[in-house]
């Protein structure tokens, strides 16, 4: 098993508090990291029927058959538990008593904070971040305007791994991406997913799923991409909550230093895995993106998306904005770190031009809580340092 970032985090946690949550899309590998940290606890997985109808219809029998600590995997399939762990854990709050798993964001984070609220400690596990995946240690997000050197390069090429994804299960098993994309996206995102505020119409969804795929990277214009779906404004906004829900995408808001027009503001969408941004995209295989049209927005994707797990990783919410103003300066990502504002800046070519630093100088000239170094992350494979400036190299991300 490949060594996960969370897991730190996690065992600090666990000597503080009794419950712990770990949330996060299936095979995301939530149920072995759980598993390989807690040894000694009990496991139980409620997908299968015959620990779930126990645990429904006598949840105090079905707790009190652990004397030690347990693992409920998959608790969203009986949140109704999660009441009768707040009667006993006031009782008993031993810390690290209970491991709670589940792969529904919403319905998870809203029981836990209805019920187990100062109880419960609560952290996303994400897929393989490219450090985890290539075991090496994880970049300090929070300083990554810092010079950090070169670092190994990774035994693969920016088009595979793009292609490819980080859920762990293509990596450990050696499974071809495409054949286990189509299943993850049956299985999980047209069955799980939907089924949470019980979307009737598969057709419309995929078709949702689709064009926010051709959008990633954009600008959110929830009115027109409806209207290219065919469905109300309403239900647009509903079905990219439940994408979000599910873990399949995120929101980057722009950086005001309002915080209300933070909110007001439209996001930029992204993919949480670029694999299968790139499945709902159609590529068949890994170098078709040398020659997508969507390249630029892809890579810009896959950068968004390993800072964001990176963050997540070390159990922090994810202070990622982007920034535009109304003359068209633009900067990709801003990392707001509460003491400084890190510009960076993505470019998809592999060769260094000096159209890379344009919207940086820009937005580094405005004054005061902006950090002095700006910050490229580009397609190619070398690492540069050209004050005021840090090139990083697509690996040196995560």
């Amino acid at each position: 098993m490949k060594r996960r970032t969370l897991g730190k985090k996690i065992i600090s946690l666990a000597r503080k508090f009794p419950v712990i949550s770990i949330a996060g899309p299936r095979q995301s590998g939530k149920t072995t990291l759980a598993r390989t940290i807690f040894k000694t606890h009990n496991y139980v997985n409620l997908e299968d029927p015959d620990e779930r109808a126990m645990a429904l219809n006598d949840p105090r029998g079905f707790i009190r058959r652990f004397t030690g600590g347990v693992i409920l995997d998959e608790v969203q399939k009986a949140l109704d538990l999660l009441s009768y762990l707040q009667g006993i854990v006031d009782a008993d709050d031993s810390p690290g008593r209970f491991i709670l798993t589940g792969s529904q964001q919403f319905q998870l984070l809203h029981k836990v904070g209805q019920t187990l609220a100062g109880r419960a400690a609560v952290v996303n596990l994400l897929p393989f971040t490219l450090s985890e995946l290539c075991d090496q240690e994880s970049l300090d997000p929070y300083n990554f305007d810092l010079p950090s050197g070169m670092g190994k390069e990774p035994p693969f090429n920016l088009e595979t791994i793009l292609f490819q994804g980080f859920y762990p299960r293509i990596h450990d098993k050696r499974i071809d991406a495409r054949d286990w994309l189509s299943s993850y996206y049956r299985t999980y995102v047209e069955r799980d997913v939907r089924d949470i505020i019980n979307i009737g119409n598969l057709d419309a969804f995929q078709r949702f799923l689709m064009l926010c795929a051709g959008r990633a990277g954009q600008l959110l214009n929830l009115s027109s991409l409806a209207s290219d779906c065919g469905i109300s404004h309403t239900t647009a906004r509903q079905w990219l909550s439940v994408l979000q829900a599910g873990f399949i995408t995120l929101l980057l808001p722009p950086h005001y230093a309002n915080f209300s027009k933070r909110i007001i503001k439209s996001p930029k969408l992204y993919f949480i895995d670029s694999g299968l941004l790139c499945y709902l995209l159609k590529m068949r295989e890994p170098s078709d993106f040398l020659f997508h049209p969507l390249k630029g927005s892809i890579f810009e994707n896959f950068v968004v998306s390993e800072l964001y797990k990176t963050f997540c990783h070390i159990g922090e919410t994810p202070p990622l904005y982007f920034w535009r103003d109304r003359t068209g300066h633009e900067v990709d990502i801003i990392i707001d770190t509460g003491k400084k504002l890190i510009p960076v800046e993505i470019k998809a070519g592999e060769t260094v031009s000096e159209s890379f630093y344009q919207g940086l100088k820009y937005y580094m000239s405005l004054g005061k809580n902006i950090s002095q170094t700006g910050v490229v992350v580009y397609g190619g494979e070398k690492y540069y340092e050209r004050k005021p400036f840090l090139l990083r190299a697509w690996f040196q991300c995560s």
